[in-house]
């Protein structure tokens, strides 16, 4: 069973990395693979740092997880990086694997502007994670409509949801603030000798 973690991990932070390990455990997956956005439909470009930095973050982040893969399936494809595609391949890749797709409770609650969210509920379980910014009123109600329409196949997680974002880490290291302890040190070495994010 495959746990499909995608985000712009621009930087990926120990939010991240706590959500996909609570997840692995509470759902019995043999493994979490995190896909850092290539060109998603719902951001700029320009907001995103060089693929191939976010993509070697993450994989320092999770060097020492052996349940922990990257994938750098979204880079190789041109055009935009829809997650029904994304779903697609990976599915052609491991056949017989059981895939799991986790999201943040904020992006299920906007899955009707994606593109072909049918297919993705063929393609995958899945697994939300809650988010302060949406309601479980609002929640509920999207999941039975989805579970009515789709014949989804959705569960909320219970892990716990760490207030830490991408945005507020960018904007401490352009103000020359520490981010020791919201990203993994390698993490934070690699964009410090990189020279990331402090022109934003």
């Amino acid at each position: 069973m495959l746990g499909i973690f995608g985000g712009s991990f621009n930087p990926i932070h120990t939010g991240h990395l706590l959500l996909a390990e609570y997840i692995r455990e509470e759902f019995s997956l043999d493994r979490v693979i995190f896909i850092p956005a290539g060109n998603p439909p719902h951001k700029k470009v320009m907001d995103l740092e060089t693929a191939h930095h976010r993509y070697n973050m993450v994989k320092l982040a999770i060097e020492d997880n052996p349940f922990f893969d990257v994938s750098d399936i979204e880079f190789k494809r041109e055009g935009i990086s829809y997650t029904c595609d994304t779903l697609s391949e990976i599915k052609n890749e491991y056949p017989s694997g059981k895939l799991f797709f986790v999201c943040g409770s904020d992006s299920i609650v906007q899955f009707v502007s994606w593109r072909e969210i049918g297919r993705i509920f063929e393609l995958a379980d899945i697994i939300v994670a809650r988010r302060t910014n949406v309601s479980e009123k609002e929640l509920e109600y999207t999941i039975n409509e989805y579970r009515k329409s789709y014949n989804a196949r959705i569960t909320c997680s219970s892990a716990p949801y760490l207030e830490i974002s991408s945005t507020d880490i960018r904007n401490r290291i352009k103000k020359g603030l520490s981010i020791r302890y919201m990203v993994p040190s390698k993490v934070s070495g690699y964009i410090e000798s990189n020279g990331l994010y402090r022109g934003e």
